[in-house]
């Protein structure tokens, strides 16, 4: 059966340099699957290679059996990847109420609607009213979360969803996940705290200097001191 997601042999540049070596990897549907690695190893360029916004040179992206390269961000986003970027990127002048709109499917046939959103996040229910910009930084990662759920995607890219927050956001956006994964949702999530991503991946892959090092479930990498600490610095 053929994996939901697959990047075959990914190169990728930012101008001349050579950041992507080679990236190959694959996510079943129904999963959580854990990119892991130090800071500038190519974690956030490969989801960028994803979506569209970087073009690969060579290589592969399939995605539901069909190639994608060359593809526009939002071209992609219609082929159903949803993205969370680490900066959020929410609409600091809207509502939350407008912010959800914007990702709102016109023919009402997603699988989340705004009173799903409500019940998963009573906070941004609360204050449906205010700015993005007068959001708590937990509030705006739950926002940009929920703004994803709302173009109904069937593979969702998350990165560093927990970068910043404090302990019990980060508790709630776990929780969350479990439960957005439990409606069938697939995910390839960038996460630096390690033990976040134990909680919530099947499996991971590590990147370093552009190329994967290692991939296994969490109890493998959990039992790896060697990787743990030449790759993650733990």
């Amino acid at each position: 059966m053929a994996a939901l997601l697959e990047l075959k042999d990914v190169h990728a540049y930012y101008g001349d340099s050579h950041v992507l070596r080679g990236v190959s990897l694959s996510v079943e549907e129904g999963e959580v699957v854990g990119l892991l690695g130090r800071n500038g190893a190519g974690k956030t360029t490969t989801l960028l290679t994803i979506m569209g916004y970087l073009r690969a040179r060579q290589g592969a992206i399939v995605f539901r059996g069909e190639r994608m390269g060359g593809l526009h961000p939002y071209r992609v986003a219609r082929r159903g990847i949803g993205f969370v970027p680490q900066e959020r990127r929410i609409f600091p002048s809207l509502t939350v109420r407008e912010n959800l709109s914007i990702g709102e499917r016109s023919d009402g046939r997603g699988r989340w609607s705004v009173e799903d959103i409500w019940n998963i996040f009573p906070n941004l229910h609360a204050r449906q009213k205010n700015l993005g910009c007068h959001l708590s930084g937990g509030e705006q990662q739950m926002l940009a979360i929920a703004r994803a759920l709302m173009v109904d995607p069937v593979l969702l890219l998350l990165d560093e969803p927990s970068e910043g927050l404090a302990p019990l956001i980060v508790e709630k956006i776990v929780q969350v996940l479990h439960d957005v994964k439990g409606k069938g949702l697939t995910i390839l999530l960038i996460e630096q705290n390690l033990n976040t991503a134990l909680r919530l991946a099947d499996r991971h892959y590590v990147l370093s200097k552009g190329e994967i090092c290692y991939s296994g479930t969490s109890g493998d990498l959990e039992g790896s001191e060697e990787v743990m600490k030449k790759y993650l610095g733990v």
